[in-house]
């Protein structure tokens, strides 16, 4: 995947190359990244070339535990509340 429709505001870019950002700048920098990302783009192959283009060069960067998190699938989703579970206590 290109790094332009991997990131396309170059959001991504810009927090490897800021001094001493935190954990919680780059999960805030995710979040517009994410939001930025156009329909058609697979977030999980850009975060994969994303990954391959700055991890590398950046070890210990805070963005690329955020990347790597964003990786990994979460629970499925469960059915919570409703009758059933009202009749079933």
């Amino acid at each position: 995947m290109e790094k332009t429709l991997a990131d396309p505001k170059g959001l991504i870019r810009e927090s490897y190359a800021i001094e001493g950002i935190t954990l919680g700048e780059c999960r805030s920098i995710f979040l517009d990244w994410a939001l930025s990302l156009a329909a058609q783009t697979d977030p999980r192959e850009a975060m994969r070339a994303l990954l391959v283009h700055y991890a590398e060069a950046n070890p210990g960067h805070p963005m690329n535990g955020v990347l790597t998190d964003g990786l990994v699938p979460g629970e499925a989703p469960r059915r919570r509340g409703g009758r059933s579970a009202r009749i079933a206590t």
